[in-house]
């Protein structure tokens, strides 16, 4: 379940100023304080969203890259065991091989 960010909107009680609240995605935001029964509004809350950084994380995960290098020209930079580091228009044998890396 997501976790809700609510502001009181006149005094603060024990929750203090801010809280969070649990809830499920197709519940009605509060309008009451579940401690005070005062009044609170919904707030915008950041988010945390991970995402891999280094060309060795994305290939742990199990991605590929490609990165454009010349015309047809492809460099696999998350390249895996016997994949051809290039991969060049008209050459399949250049293609990495995916089923390596996709699994059900």
């Amino acid at each position: 379940m997501p976790i809700y960010e609510y502001e009181h909107v006149q005094r603060t009680c024990k929750l203090g100023k801010v809280f969070d609240f649990k809830q499920r995605l197709d519940d009605d935001p509060l309008t009451q304080c579940p401690q005070c029964a005062g009044p609170v509004q919904k707030i915008m809350s950041r988010i945390n969203i991970s995402c891999p950084k280094t060309n060795s994380e994305l290939r742990d995960l199990g991605f590929t890259k490609l990165v454009k290098r010349d015309d047809g020209v492809y460099e696999n930079v998350t390249a895996r065991g016997e994949d051809s580091r290039y991969m060049e228009r008209g050459k399949p044998n250049t293609i990495p091989d995916l089923s390596k890396t996709i699994a059900d």
